[in-house]
């Protein structure tokens, strides 16, 4: 695809205005808290894999995030059910003992990787919001529009090209049918609320994603947590919903509570309307992620969460050496014996990144072959309140148990490339991006709907669509093939 390539950097300055202005009024943006918005770039230049690959990795997805579904159960009905608890907000915590036994269907998961040498590694599992599926398709939808026509690919072929890349959006919408039909004995939801906060910093993919909903036959609306109430029914604005899409931190109604909302995500798949995405903090938690690399060592961990051999092999081939950081012996990355982890860690930094076990959007990761750079120095300095070295940073992070402690694993070596960031003013920026994939899969559903990715590039190795980078339209081979015939016709 590297003419693709280079056709588009050789026309990067004509197609640039018309993507960074048609993705953001789609709603390529992050929300402020006073509601105003601020466009999130969109690159030039894709991510371009056979859609083949592009299965294959949400079907390695699927197997990461069944495993990890099994493993929280299992440690949650173990004797240390407490570690994995007490890294909980206070509400996370009620909803979580409260659902966790039932939450085994998740309409939407997202296995977020690094790319190194062809391999995707996995570094997490998203399970509470895995968002992005509108964020996704509207890069890659105007990406295909707009160089679709500048090459002047026929206007009325537009369509179907736009359904061969596929889409995240109505992956989602076939799944939480799905998951709804298995609830309901069959039947379909007449109306389907994405309840959401007031401005929440996603709103305007919330808004595409309603929009989408509603293009495939769907009444859907946004719905916010001081619109609903009902006795025995969803209800806002006196209009019944069905089935749920909750977009909605647990943490988020701690700061805004809503008896009545948090009432209803206690109950799991929902008794005044289904929803199929609770807040399962339990699986999202890195101490689960840690647990399931662990388990290749130790097999009576994957025996307890009966783990099967596909998921087992899922782990062993896309999960980095993981695990929980405390003083004291393990078994080394390189199967070694190791006598205390914290002083293998503090020795080799450039080998290891450290993460709080249950944090959002990057804040606490460090990256020991930062230690001394400005960025290592303000992270630590925001997290701590002083700077320190790498070893110093060690000591306390192994001492410090906010968040479920911390977590250790060993670094993914994914080097920068290349790509043309569209700035919000239409001008292209030659950028060095570090990129990561980041693949969606459902769990507990008879079949998985076509799920695709989403790219993400940041100029930072902790990557975080929210703090800053972009976002990379992911097009298939045969998308892109087309594209190129057509730049070479005309």
């Amino acid at each position: 695809m590297q003419e693709f390539i280079d056709a588009l950097r050789s026309q990067a300055r004509h197609i640039a205005p018309d993507l960074a202005r048609i993705a953001y009024q789609r709603g390529l943006a992050v929300t402020r808290p006073d509601g105003t918005t601020h466009p999130i770039p969109i690159t030039a230049t894709p991510v371009v894999l056979d859609a083949a690959e592009i299965r294959r990795r949400s079907e390695l997805s699927a197997r990461l995030s069944s495993a990890t579904v099994k493993m929280a159960q299992a440690q949650l009905q173990g004797a240390d059910a407490e570690s994995l608890l007490g890294a909980l907000s206070p509400l996370e915590r009620v909803l979580a003992e409260r659902t966790w036994r039932q939450s085994t269907r998740l309409a939407t998961t997202r296995v977020d990787y690094f790319v190194a040498g062809g391999t995707p590694w996995a570094l997490e599992v998203n399970a509470t919001i895995p968002a992005m599926q509108g964020y996704s398709d509207i890069a890659a939808r105007t990406f295909i529009e707009v160089v679709g026509r500048y090459f002047r690919y026929p206007e009325k072929s537009l369509h179907a090209l736009l359904s061969l890349n596929g889409s995240n959006a109505l992956a989602l919408y076939r799944a939480l049918l799905d998951g709804y039909a298995a609830e309901r004995n069959g039947r379909m939801p007449d109306t389907v609320a994405l309840l959401c906060r007031r401005n929440d910093a996603q709103i305007t993919e919330l808004r595409w994603l309603c929009e989408r909903f509603r293009e495939f036959g769907a009444d859907a609306d946004l719905v916010h947590p001081d619109e609903v109430s009902g006795d025995d029914a969803f209800v806002a604005h006196g209009k019944k919903y069905d089935l749920v899409y909750r977009h909605l931190f647990v943490r988020r109604l701690e700061e805004s509570p809503s008896p009545w909302v948090e009432d209803f995500l206690g109950t799991v798949p929902g008794k005044k309307a289904v929803f199929l995405n609770p807040p399962a903090s339990q699986v999202e938690v890195k101490l689960t992620f840690a647990r399931l690399s662990q388990a290749l060592a130790e097999p009576a961990l994957a025996e307890a969460a009966r783990l099967t051999g596909d998921e087992l092999e899922a782990v062993r081939a896309s999960v980095p050496w993981t695990r929980t950081f405390q003083p004291g012996p393990t078994q080394g990355p390189d199967g070694e014996r190791v006598e205390d982890l914290v002083a293998l860690v503090a020795a080799t930094p450039a080998r290891f990144v450290l993460k709080r076990a249950w944090d959002y959007g990057g804040r606490a990761v460090f990256l020991g072959r930062s230690a001394g750079t400005v960025p290592y120095t303000e992270r630590v300095q925001v997290a701590y309140g002083a700077p320190m070295t790498w070893a110093e940073l060690c000591a306390r992070t192994a001492a410090d148990t906010a968040g479920g402690g911390f977590v250790v694993q060993e670094v993914v070596d994914s080097p920068p490339e290349e790509h043309l960031l569209c700035e919000p003013n239409g001008t292209v920026l030659p950028t060095s991006f570090f990129v990561d994939y980041s693949a969606y899969a459902s769990v507990g559903l008879a079949r998985q709907p076509a799920w695709g990715g989403v790219c993400r590039g940041s100029m930072s190795e902790i990557v975080n669509i929210v703090g800053g980078g972009g976002v990379l339209p992911l097009i298939t081979s045969e998308v892109a093939s087309k594209l190129l015939m057509a730049w070479k016709a005309f």
